[in-house]
């Protein structure tokens, strides 16, 4: 259950704590719009929420399968697991000074420039809008893989947005109500991913005809192959079949930046925010590499195997998977997948709130940048995000370029977009710390030396993650990438360069104390 911010209340969250808190953003040029009510555990619980391994690792697990099959889970996993750690380093050192909400956009800001905090925030939003859509739309065939037949579903567009608008108005919903509430069910859904992950592995072990652990740790080389071609349409050589299966980790294990966009609404954010990042990937990591492995030692026959592509799992459940317990887990990870969308729209519109009191979204920053005084959230934020991710499944959902859903193209795009406005501020950390720019580290840090190695790691990582993430069927998302930065660099000197302010600095910090204790008393905060 979250913590209540208010001091005395079964919390040990002192008055001092809280005068902390306050000072801290205060001093960074923000009010205490957001409540602060989550406790260190939320704020692992809704990084862990929207990493989400029954949702990601289960719904992308044809990218190992098809690929390098049992090696991509054994190995591969873990390497995956590695690379995502380093970006979660990284970014919770910069989170341990700067704990603001939309961080990844202020960090930006304070270790570069306006453009380069301009450019984040928008790698970033659109990366949390489209993936958002992209989590809600993997729930769909989820569910259809599960539970469509005998519910008369069927994979046409109309039932897949009809279900998409409905589960994100939900979550949307649940988030509309306040932190409070939504905290409440991203701690449980950080039990219920443990216990569902041990329970599948459990009945996955039981389940085997037998354990060939062996293969854990034996390549293959399934692309271009058939049925494997749904997946990897291209035949490669063994190493790259390797690499594209990180994909499955890389991609699974993102979204711990969701703690950072609620540091304002978490008690002593310096210390539980990158706190929350690095242990979410790491017990994501070692949850998933356990799950994955038992399922892995269930599977029949790792070529049919390869062969099921994207179907990969309901085919080995269907298998081996006694009908009661397969139905009992599938239940349980439909409500994980539906609880990460939850968080999501969380960690999204906390971003779009952030970006837009900054004047960020021209045109419409005020109202999206309001706080609600009777739920302390920023409602239209949160409604704009839903409403925006399902109009993304919609419309890309309707068009095809050269063949080939323009939903598949974008997707391709989004964890590029994401882990491009994790590098940015981490690069420019690397030439920053210590400086005058970044002079002071957070309570939680690791000594700079290291800091540097990380970054340095971080951006070769980053390459190695590009070049993988454009190959086929994902080509197109190398001019789509090129062509956002391009537009985005025509954009901002054109436009953005003269009306986009940033975040305050300086003199502006001071001159805004008397507008932040306005804005705190039309919310009813009592700093």
């Amino acid at each position: 259950m979250a913590e209540r911010a208010t001091p005395g209340r079964g919390s040990d969250y002192s008055e001092a704590d809280r005068h902390d808190d306050i000072k801290v953003l205060h001093g960074l040029g923000y009010a205490q719009e957001l409540e602060r009510r989550m406790g260190k555990f939320s704020n692992f619980a809704i990084s862990f929420s929207i990493i989400c391994i029954l949702s990601g690792g289960i719904n992308s697990l044809g990218q190992a399968t098809s690929g390098a099959g049992g090696a991509a889970i054994g190995i591969g996993w873990p390497v995956g697991v590695l690379i995502s750690g380093l970006f979660a380093l990284g970014l919770a050192q910069i989170s341990s000074a700067y704990p603001t909400a939309g961080g990844l956009y202020h960090w930006g800001s304070i270790l570069g420039n306006r453009f380069t905090g301009w450019l984040s925030a928008w790698l970033n939003l659109l990366g949390l809008v489209t993936v958002l859509g992209a989590i809600n739309v993997g729930t769909f065939y989820f569910f259809f893989g599960a539970f469509g037949e005998a519910l008369g579903i069927e994979d046409t567009l109309a039932d897949r947005v009809i279900f998409v608008a409905v589960i994100t108005g939900l979550q949307a919903l649940i988030n509309h109500f306040g932190i409070g509430l939504t905290a409440k069910l991203t701690d449980f859904s950080g039990y219920l991913i443990f216990v569902t992950a041990a329970a599948l592995a459990v009945a996955c072990l039981i389940a085997a005809d037998g354990f060939e652990v062996s293969r854990l740790w034996t390549f293959g080389n399934y692309t271009g192959t058939e049925g494997a071609d749904a997946v990897w349409p291209v035949a490669v050589g063994g190493l790259m079949a390797f690499l594209l299966g990180l994909l499955l980790p890389v991609y699974t294990i993102t979204g711990y930046d969701a703690s950072a966009h609620t540091s304002e609404e978490t008690m002593r954010a310096a210390h539980s925010v990158p706190a929350g990042m690095v242990s979410s990937v790491l017990w994501s990591g070692i949850a998933g590499w356990i799950m994955l492995c038992a399922f892995v030692l269930m599977i029949p026959d790792m070529d049919a195997a390869a062969g099921q592509g994207w179907n990969v799992f309901f085919w080995a459940m269907d298998e081996q998977m006694n009908t009661g317990v397969k139905e009992v887990l599938y239940a349980a990870i439909f409500v994980a997948q539906f609880l990460c969308g939850l968080a999501t729209v969380t960690s999204a519109s906390r971003m779009l709130f952030a970006f837009s009191r900054d004047n960020g979204i021209p045109g419409a920053s005020a109202p999206l940048a309001k706080v609600s005084p009777k739920h302390r959230v920023p409602v239209a934020s949160i409604w704009a995000a839903a409403i925006l991710a399902t109009l993304f499944v919609w419309f890309t959902s309707a068009i095809t370029i050269a063949g080939t859903p323009a939903y598949s193209i974008v997707v391709s795009c989004t964890v590029i977009f994401l882990f491009l406005s994790f590098t940015v501020p981490i690069a420019l950390g690397l030439v920053t710390i210590g400086g005058e720019k970044w002079p002071r580290m957070g309570p939680w840090a690791m000594p700079v030396g290291a800091f540097k190695g990380i970054a340095v790691l971080c951006i070769l990582a980053m390459g190695l993650l590009f070049f993988i993430g454009v190959q086929p069927p994902n080509d197109y998302a190398l001019p789509i990438t090129l062509g956002f930065l391009a537009v985005s660099l025509v954009i901002w000197v054109a436009f953005e360069n003269r009306r986009f302010q940033g975040p305050p600095v300086g003199d502006m910090i001071e001159l805004r104390q008397q507008a932040i204790r306005e804005a705190e008393r039309a919310v009813g905060e009592q700093s």
